[in-house]
């Protein structure tokens, strides 16, 4: 089970590569939303609104199947893809790379595309601040009162991150921990509802 995945922290890591005067601004964006994409890709194309292309791809969540690569109307496959490549070889999810293309007046060729796509992508990633992130899983348990202690003594051992805690006749917690260890910290919340 992978319960760690790589992506990149809030700061914007931005990129740059030039080739036969056509000049290529990478920025890589930590997202979590497909929402958080259109946004961001919709301000840089008002910002850059004399560019000849904006293009960009995104992977989104820790199993890294949520992604897309837009050529914004470069020939099939030379902007978005490499892009994505890039992202695929870091490893990394919970990321936007948008890459603005100023036109030199001479064409690369598809070739050349790719290369100027890929490495303004690779340049940005690499001024990037690259975390760790863990998946986490959240349980909620609900117990009377008494159980308190008990229930707070597995809290302690396993330290998961407490989202909610409500006391009433009736408690309810809700935590957050490591996807792998969530079954242990149901199982034995669990045990404690038996043996009271």
């Amino acid at each position: 089970m992978i319960d760690v995945y790589k992506t990149i922290s809030n700061q914007i890591g931005e990129g740059y590569y030039t080739e036969k005067r056509s000049k290529f601004l990478a920025f890589a964006h930590h997202v979590t939303t497909v929402d958080e994409v259109k946004q961001i890709v919709s301000q840089y194309r008002k910002k850059y609104y004399d560019a000849r292309h904006v293009c960009y791809a995104y992977m989104i969540g820790a199993d890294r199947t949520d992604f897309r690569a837009n050529d914004d109307g470069e020939p099939s496959s030379t902007a978005g893809k490499p892009i994505l490549g890039q992202i695929n070889s870091s490893e990394l999810s919970d990321i936007l790379i948008v890459v603005v293309r100023y036109y030199g007046g001479v064409n690369l060729g598809t070739s050349g595309l790719i290369v100027a796509y890929r490495t303004a992508a690779a340049d940005a990633i690499e001024h990037c601040e690259i975390v760790e992130h863990q998946v986490e899983e959240l349980v909620k348990y609900d117990f009377p009162y008494v159980m308190m202690n008990d229930v707070m003594r597995i809290v302690k051992e396993m330290s998961p991150r407490i989202v909610s805690q409500q006391y009433d006749n009736t408690c309810s917690i809700t935590l957050s921990i490591r996807k792998s260890e969530a079954e242990q910290l149901r199982s034995r919340l669990q045990k404690l509802s038996f043996s009271h």
